[in-house]
């Protein structure tokens, strides 16, 4: 127990009114000191008699970024009291208007409280809490810790990809989808990022205007199941989960069976919304690292996240995270070798080791900022 302001206050007036007492007589003084000494004795005991209030945390629901959530806490207490609540937020999230700290009265089976705002990936402690009671007047308080924490599920941030380049998502599509090349069925003009192995070179030799063209094979038909595999650098972890929840949130609606591969552990491919969730509460916990070799050779999509930047590899094409969701896509294109040309110059490229696989990126500069104008919050 200590004294409040007030408390000290009133004990000072007591102790000068001794004082004037001792020095004067205490006939007159004694309609003043009587009711603060009674007040003053009331308000030690009162404090010393109050019993621990006791609180259950009520589980607080996941989000994205940006989301508000409300944080409740059961309230178990004798008598009505008068405290101060006070509950400790950790990074990752922050209170609303300062709600919470709060000036209340506890009152048995009345729950208290407060919003909160998600702001960055990943689970974020909520408490340890501590609560100050006072008496009725404010003279005496009582502080109570609470060791006991909830926490809050924050997801990546995760983008529409619908708006990028459509031959990236095409491209993207394409890795995962069946197709039988021996099943021909037309011929189109060529595309950056088109598979030398698929131009027809005679029908191209044959075009007066030398426009490379490739031939399209058929689909087998079936949708197609994907399973993605994400590694970053140290400090990149947001940004590889970020780019692993967009591919993922797009292809499963697409009706693309997915499942991921992180340092952390795997989860097997399944589609629906519990499994979405399943697949944005394992990238808020992601950290960084590498995936084996022959997880990298397996998976369909490999996302990487390094110093250059956010790269998606989707079968033989190497496709910048910022092209894909269709941000700064005219710069990329201009930091992009055509892949014809890529034959007889490779200047300005770095070999990366892919499971033993040696892929060409171009040096990027610039890394993918996280514009939320094609933000979204659920598939």
């Amino acid at each position: 127990m200590k004294l409040t302001r007030r408390g000290w206050v009133v004990l000072g007036l007591i102790g000068f009114c001794l004082l004037m007492a001792a020095e004067y007589g205490s006939r007159s003084l004694n309609a003043v000191v009587a009711p603060l000494v009674i007040v003053f004795v009331g308000a030690l005991v009162t404090a010393y008699r109050t019993k621990r209030p006791r609180f259950q945390r009520r589980p607080v629901e996941e989000g994205y970024p940006g989301d508000r959530r409300t944080v409740e806490l059961g309230v178990d207490v004798g008598a009505a009291t008068t405290a101060t609540v006070s509950d400790r937020l950790s990074e990752g999230v922050k209170p609303v208007d300062g709600g919470n700290v709060m000036e209340t009265t506890l009152i048995d089976g009345e729950a208290l409280s407060y919003e909160i705002e998600l702001e960055g990936r990943g689970k974020h402690a909520i408490g340890p809490m501590t609560v100050t009671v006072t008496d009725i007047f404010g003279l005496v308080s009582r502080r109570f810790r609470y060791d006991q924490t909830g926490s809050v599920v924050v997801y990546p941030r995760v983008y529409d990809l619908r708006g990028g380049a459509k031959h990236d998502l095409q491209l993207l599509e394409d890795a995962i989808r069946a197709y039988d090349r021996e099943e021909f069925d037309h011929l189109r003009e060529y595309e950056r990022g088109d598979s030398l192995r698929d131009i027809h070179w005679k029908s191209a030799a044959k075009r007066p205007d030398d426009e490379l063209v490739v031939k399209e094979f058929a689909a087998d038909g079936s949708v197609g199941s994907a399973t993605l595999a994400g590694e970053c650098i140290p400090g990149k972890d947001d940004e590889m989960a970020m780019a692993l929840a967009s591919v993922a949130t797009y292809l499963l609606r697409q009706e693309v069976s997915v499942g991921l591969s992180i340092s952390e552990g795997t989860l097997e491919a399944e589609t629906g919304e519990r499994h979405h969730l399943e697949l944005l509460r394992a990238l808020a916990l992601a950290g960084d690292g590498e995936v084996d070799g022959r997880t990298r050779r397996k998976a369909d999509v490999l996302i990487q996240a390094d110093a250059a930047g956010i790269f998606v590899m989707a079968g033989e094409h190497e496709i910048p995270f910022d092209r894909l969701r269709g941000v700064d896509t005219a710069r990329s294109q201009d930091t992009q070798t055509d892949d014809v040309s890529t034959q007889s110059s490779s200047s300005g490229t770095q070999a990366v080791a892919d499971g033993g696989r040696a892929t060409e990126r171009p040096n990027h500069s610039h890394e993918g900022g996280e514009t939320p104008s094609n933000e979204v919050r659920s598939s």
